[in-house]
């Protein structure tokens, strides 16, 4: 799995379609995405937009019953789409027969070609209350988005820990547990009062965003 968090994917090197127009902008090149709804922000060419449903009824009641996964549109045509979401960061990875587990929140775009679904963090499970993400597997592009510049951590090189609401993304080789901890969570964790993290250990990375992310206002 190749990422532009490491700085040297060459266009060269890897197929065409996704590209980075900026820190804060995504450049795809149709004739097919899936991607976040709401977050075009301009496109070049003809292009039809339609919601895409969740894939299925087992999708749709993960869906429904988890809250995970954001609502997505398909975009077909020719052209050059440009996407972006309140400005956050945006990273690329390039999946060669691979997984990659996803915030659902984070996604901003993906090619069809990678199969995706609704999965319970394995390790998680109630401990961590139900924690649920997207999968994505198969070879194809993925961009995802960071609130705040993030760090890639090496799993291998260490015993690794994250907030769970940090963590944006990760390789679906790693297992993954619960650590607890034993001192007050206010000390430990940006959360409120949070004393447990995800434990990582394995071949493959961990992307950890500088926050918890933009937190959801009630609405009035």
């Amino acid at each position: 799995m190749r990422s532009s968090i490491f700085r040297n994917l060459d266009p060269q090197q890897l197929p065409p379609g996704f590209a980075l127009e900026n820190g804060k902008m995504l450049r795809v090149q149709l004739p097919e995405v899936l991607a976040k709804q709401g977050s075009m922000v301009a496109f070049q060419g003809q292009m039809d937009f339609d919601y895409e449903g969740a894939g299925g009824l087992g999708k749709l009641l993960k869906k429904a019953m988890t809250g995970e996964g954001a609502s997505l549109m398909r975009v077909r045509g020719q052209g050059l789409l440009y996407l972006a979401d309140n400005a956050d960061d945006i990273h690329l990875f390039y999946l060669e027969n691979e997984g990659l587990t996803v915030n659902g929140r984070n996604l901003l775009a993906f090619q069809p070609q990678l199969t995706w679904d609704i999965q319970r963090v394995q390790g998680a499970g109630i401990a961590a209350g139900g924690l649920f993400n997207t999968t994505l597997t198969g070879t194809g592009w993925a961009a995802v988005t960071t609130h705040g510049t993030p760090v890639l951590l090496d799993a291998a090189a260490m015993p690794t820990y994250a907030d769970g609401q940090s963590a944006v993304c990760w390789s679906t080789a790693l297992r993954v547990g619960v650590n607890r901890t034993m001192k007050a969570g206010a000390l430990i964790g940006r959360g409120s009062g949070e004393a447990m993290q995800l434990a990582f250990q394995g071949q493959g990375f961990v992307l950890v965003q500088a926050s918890e992310g933009v937190p959801v206002m009630p609405a009035k």
